[in-house]
């Protein structure tokens, strides 16, 4: 049947409107509201730390060196504003003293020069620092590479439902916290089959080991969970709002029901919290599965050469997220293509890439259609087998 099928290549429409282009104001607007919003949301984290920041954040950064980085910020969102006002562009100007105001909002709260001392540990917060830092993170180095190494040079990024995918982005990361302390609270329920001597083996090996064991581990249950979102009919209408997007890019992964966000942090951490690997190697894999959950759906061509047919790479996962009938219900792993080799999921033909993505009875487009999407679907399915019946 595969070997059959007529691989097409993608067709993406040029919209000359909605690019980026110097000396129009266009950039220079966007990028003086982007930083006008995170310096006031930093400075609110500053001002709460308490209710806005996390605790496990908290132990990574160094809050007073990040005030440097805010005071560029601030200046930079006013500068970008000013231009915007020079280059006298009627159509941008709201959208430049719409950074300008949030950044002044921002000084008048206290801007870069917040007293920073110790922080009253809470166990439940908005993660306003791992939003704040994610987002820099995530636009510097993923937004970078799209541009420099394009798939799909042609795709904007400001794409077709750029702006609910980013209400994705900041729910889930503002909700940090919450999905720690359910996950947390998940794993341990499954104290009983805890083995001292199993985590005394699995520390004493070198940390590379642990890092690799923890990988292979977590991602077969992330390969069998995403399985069953897949195949079990209950469960695909949650999952099917993550494929309900039509254009991959970086930000295109945080579009997920909160159901299966939650769910699927907390069936990671059952091998994490059995296993009771060195902090060390911990900290590697949530470092490797954050970065490689965005890379993977990236619109980037990078050349990965033989680790494609090891680690999971854009390539891999864009065939996951198609809506070609080869490749549905294909590409489970979250990590490594290991276990769709070993149980017959596997699909990466050559170097063809996907030609139509989205799901196959298209989803609401709305959030709020969305978040309500498994209820109506599944109403309707239960309705339809009772009256078979």
């Amino acid at each position: 049947m595969t070997d059959q099928y007529e691989y097409k290549p993608r067709q993406i429409e040029k919209n000359p409107a909605k690019e980026f282009r110097f000396g129009e104001g266009r950039i220079s607007c966007y990028l003086s509201v982007t930083l006008g919003i995170l310096s006031l949301l930093a400075v609110l984290a500053y001002l709460y730390p308490s209710y806005l920041t996390t605790t496990e954040l908290r132990k990574v950064y160094d809050a007073k060196q990040l005030q440097d980085v805010l005071k560029y910020g601030m200046y930079f969102s006013l500068m970008f504003g000013a231009l915007t006002l020079v280059l006298n562009r009627a159509k941008y100007k709201y959208y430049a003293l719409t950074g300008i105001g949030f950044t002044l909002i921002a000084f008048a709260l206290g801007g870069y020069s917040i007293p920073v001392g110790p922080v009253e540990p809470r166990e439940l917060s908005l993660g306003v620092d791992w939003l704040i830092l994610a987002f820099l993170a995530s636009t510097a180095v993923f937004m970078v590479l799209e541009k420099v190494f394009p798939k799909y040079r042609d795709q904007l990024i400001t794409r077709p439902e750029w702006g609910t995918d980013m209400f994705y982005f900041c729910f889930n990361h503002l909700a940090i916290s919450a999905i720690l302390i359910f996950a947390n609270y998940h794993a341990s329920h499954f104290s009983w089959a805890l083995s001292p001597s199993v985590q005394e083996s699995v520390q004493s090996l070198p940390i590379l080991v642990q890092f690799v064991l923890i990988v292979l581990c977590a991602d077969f249950v992330l390969y069998w969970e995403h399985r069953a979102y897949h195949e079990i009919k209950a469960l695909w209408p949650i999952h099917a709002v993550h494929h309900s997007i039509e254009n991959l890019d970086w930000l295109a992964g945080s579009r997920g029901h909160f159901i299966q966000v939650f769910s699927e942090r907390a069936m990671v951490m059952i091998p994490l919290y059995l296993l009771g690997a060195d902090e060390v190697a911990l900290n590697a894999y949530v470092t490797f599965a954050a970065l490689q959950a965005i890379l993977i759906h990236c619109n980037l061509d990078l050349p990965f050469g033989p680790l494609k047919y090891i680690l999971v790479t854009p390539q891999f996962h864009h065939w996951h997220h198609s809506s070609e009938k080869p490749a549905i219900d294909t590409n489970y792993s979250a990590h490594t293509v290991l276990f769709d080799r070993m149980f017959g999921t596997y699909h990466l033909p050559g170097n063809h890439w996907p030609a139509e993505y989205g799901t196959t009875v298209r989803l609401p487009r709305s959030i709020y259609g969305q978040t309500f999407y498994p209820i109506e679907a599944n109403r309707k399915r239960l309705r339809s087998n009772s009256s078979k019946q």
